[in-house]
């Protein structure tokens, strides 16, 4: 696992006009960021930088003649400012929101004297902050790819986030509370039923009732109070149109592709609304698509269905390499 860099940004004033010192964590997989390909990615609301190799959290999808391959691309994962991988927390995080977020790693970018990427990807909450990217920086990513997400918090992940602060501040158990109440979210009743059929264990409990204790003891080893406070804020506030423009005003500015991926089940981030941004943005300009992932496991299905994200993604990375190699190979003489 590569190690975790840092970059400082000095005296960041996010939009509530009260300015710290942030430290950026991030990990660097693959190529030289200076003479590759560059793609940024962006963590889900408990997930961080390490995406790849025997620990990563997307190791099916980014790695060594994986989709997208870290013997071509350069892959640059920055950790959300708060999340606490690395220790590092963000006391003040109810001053910011996820329009801040997108302008620090804009920040971290150039200080890493990255002017141009070939993709921003972000799942869950890092795809609203990919939204965020797109909407504030036009012509930043050639390729820009939110999943699972919404480029404005729904009054369904309002509600959501609503119950995980009660959780978080008044239960007994925080973290295990609600991450079961979380789960229950990120998954479908017919990926459940599906799973479970109704089954019990030696200890009596019905099997659902100790996977979902399992994940909740799992997630409070490696995740703190802090950290999860800070994440279910920053959820609760994804919005590119702070300035009051019209969505279509707004989102039809990014130069980059967009390709939207949602999924068919997703009870959190409904697809019905991804369709809809599909449908805007369509009549406003031709490079945008639509992709849909079909599982019965709803949120959590982009990262348990891989086969069918590395179907999705590979019209996208191994364009990039096809066009590489054509380029490389036109003036060879045949052998």
């Amino acid at each position: 696992m590569p190690d975790i860099k840092k970059i400082k940004i000095s005296k960041f004033t996010p939009e509530s006009g009260v300015s710290s010192d942030i430290d950026i964590h991030f990990q660097h997989f693959g190529q030289d960021y200076n003479n590759s390909p560059v793609v940024l990615v962006i963590h889900s609301l408990t997930g961080n930088s390490n995406v790849t190799g025997k620990s990563g959290w997307w190791s099916e999808i980014i790695g060594p003649d994986k989709v997208i391959d870290t013997n071509f691309f350069a892959v640059l994962t920055f950790n959300i400012p708060g999340n606490g991988y690395n220790d590092s927390f963000l006391d003040n995080y109810i001053d910011f929101h996820t329009g801040d977020i997108a302008k620090l790693f804009y920040l971290g970018l150039k200080k890493l004297k990255i002017d141009r990427l070939y993709a921003v990807i972000g799942g869950s909450i890092g795809g609203g902050i990919t939204w965020e990217i797109g909407c504030l920086y036009n012509n930043l990513t050639d390729n820009l790819i939110p999943i699972a997400c919404d480029w404005k918090s729904s009054d369904w992940i309002i509600a959501n986030t609503f119950l995980q602060k009660r959780l978080l501040e008044n239960s007994n158990n925080p973290i295990q509370d609600a991450r079961i109440h979380a789960m229950l979210s990120y998954r479908t009743p017919f990926s459940i039923c599906d799973k479970f059929s109704e089954k019990k264990n030696t200890n009596g409990k019905y099997a659902i009732q100790d996977w979902l204790l399992y994940h909740g003891d799992n997630l409070s080893k490696r995740f703190s109070l802090k950290a999860y406070k800070a994440m279910n804020h920053f959820l609760s506030t994804v919005n590119v149109i702070r300035d009051n423009k019209s969505p279509d005003e707004k989102l039809s500015k990014i130069n980059s592709n967009i390709h939207i991926i949602a999924v068919n089940t997703d009870q959190y981030f409904i697809p019905n609304r991804d369709r809809e941004t599909y449908k805007l943005l369509k009549s406003k300009k031709a490079n945008v698509f639509y992709h849909e992932i079909d599982s019965i496991h709803g949120h959590d299905a982009f990262l348990i269905e891989t086969k069918k994200m590395t179907k999705i993604l590979s019209k996208i990375f191994k364009s990039k390499r096809n066009e590489n190699s054509i380029r490389e190979n036109k003036y060879r003489l045949p052998v």
